[in-house]
């Protein structure tokens, strides 16, 4: 497995599994996250400098509300030696306090260090994120833990999503190509 290919998995298994002392092995210590956040749903700050900074924003703050948290890179991994990668994330999760379920969408775009392979800067743009009722939890919890983790293809994710109106932007922008 390549360099670039593993610090997005271990920058997913720390932000999804609450674990932020994998971001070391994700982020160059001085690593720089920007957030464009197009929907009132949920809020980031724009810009986070440093590791630190980030696992407070992503990982911390984040795991102190949501769990049962699937985060998914839509396509394939990034190339040997890549610098620059982009592609569509997916991510399904549940609110710990209200039970709600959240199912959202938007871009990655990564750039990593040539000499380490580490990230050097993220940014996360979030287009879609839908607040569901409890009752949904289990027909997605089914969906997003059906997936292949944390990579899967646009059509596996549109293909085995709930029949549920509410998410219908979110399944529209994964299946666009």
């Amino acid at each position: 497995m390549n360099t670039a290919q593993l610090a997005i998995q271990h920058y997913i298994l720390a932000k999804d599994g609450n674990r932020p002392h994998l971001l070391t092995r994700a982020f160059v210590p001085g690593a720089i996250l920007d957030m464009v956040v197009r929907t009132g749903s949920i809020s980031f700050p724009p810009h986070v400098e440093g590791v630190g900074g980030i696992g407070d924003v992503l990982v911390r703050r984040f795991g102190q509300t949501f769990e049962n948290v699937y985060t998914f890179c839509v396509g394939q991994p990034p190339e040997a030696g890549a610098e620059t990668y982009q592609c569509k994330w997916l991510v399904g999760m549940s609110d710990k306090s209200t039970g709600e379920v959240r199912v959202g969408c938007g871009v990655y775009e990564w750039q990593f260090s040539a000499e380490s392979g580490l990230v050097e800067r993220l940014t996360i743009t979030i287009e879609h994120m839908k607040t569901l009722p409890t009752a949904d939890l289990g027909g997605v919890m089914k969906w997003v833990s059906g997936l292949s983790y944390p990579w899967c293809s646009a059509e596996a994710a549109v293909s085995g999503a709930p029949d549920i109106d509410a998410i219908a932007e979110v399944i529209q922008y994964i299946a666009a190509l």
